[in-house]
């Protein structure tokens, strides 16, 4: 295992790399181009990973790499980290300030280390493995809810559902409290900060979803796949993310019982 301070320095390193390309590009023209699953990609996104690449293959060159734009390499080995140049690339072209920069760094396979930064707000949000969870250096928490009934729930947008995973989130966002759409990986940190209480999404890929595993759950909260699991490389891409184990365990519920219906 990498020493802790060292990874913590790494992974703020790597944003401040991508913070240099996507800043100074953010609302300036740029071509948006069509990926094969027809998500949108710009110059900002590649080139921020790129950056984000450099800094790691100087400090650890050992270290495997998975990414959005440049792919995955060296996951074999015992620790490789996750990056996630623009999540939110769609609210990064149109001018919305509701995007982050992700970073993860796993070792035998799980997350140690999560860091969503926010450039535009001038946030950073990280969680680490036994060490807890900080917003711009301040701890924070989840909140303390329990209930569906009394829950704040969000999901990014209604497309990135199936039409069977829709009807499962229609029926349990509709018995909360309050529903939000929008957001990225900005919802799961309000979750750990205590402003949500829950997030469910669907068709996520692993640089979406492992930077968020630490600071979720060092934050109180739990997160899983739908069915419970641990996520990993390999999940699904479907998250439920609670503030509380018993909101999580009434989530998980309400899921599997709109499968069997």
């Amino acid at each position: 295992m990498t020493d802790f301070d060292e990874l913590r320095a790494a992974a703020q390193a790597v944003a401040d790399a991508a913070r240099a390309e996507t800043m100074t590009r953010f609302r300036q023209p740029l071509a948006v181009e069509r990926k094969a699953d027809d998500s949108p990609v710009t110059v900002a996104d590649r080139e921020a990973e790129a950056a984000m690449r450099r800094v790691l293959a100087e400090r650890y060159p050992g270290h495997g790499v998975l990414g959005e734009e440049h792919g995955a390499q060296g996951l074999e080995a015992g620790e490789f980290w996750v990056l996630d140049p623009i999540d939110g690339t769609k609210s990064y072209v149109s001018a919305s300030p509701l995007w982050g920069t992700l970073v993860a760094h796993c070792s035998g396979g799980q997350p140690v280390l999560g860091l969503v930064d926010m450039p535009v707000l001038g946030e950073r949000w990280i969680g680490q493995r036994g060490r807890g969870a900080s917003c711009n250096g301040q701890p924070i928490q989840t909140r303390a809810c329990s209930e569906l009934t009394r829950a704040w729930v969000s999901a990014t947008s209604p497309d990135m559902f199936n039409p069977a995973e829709w009807q499962a989130f229609d029926a349990l966002s509709r018995r909360a409290a309050m529903r939000r759409f929008g957001g990225d990986c900005y919802a799961y940190a309000q979750l750990a900060g205590g402003h949500l209480d829950a997030v469910i999404e669907s068709n996520l890929q692993p640089y979406d979803y492992l930077p968020l595993v630490c600071l979720v759950e060092e934050a109180g909260g739990c997160i899983t796949d739908w069915l419970g699991r641990p996520l990993g490389v390999d999940s699904t891409g479907q998250v439920v993310a609670s503030a509380t184990p018993e909101l999580h365990a009434e989530l998980l519920a309400a899921l599997a019982a709109a499968a069997q219906a």
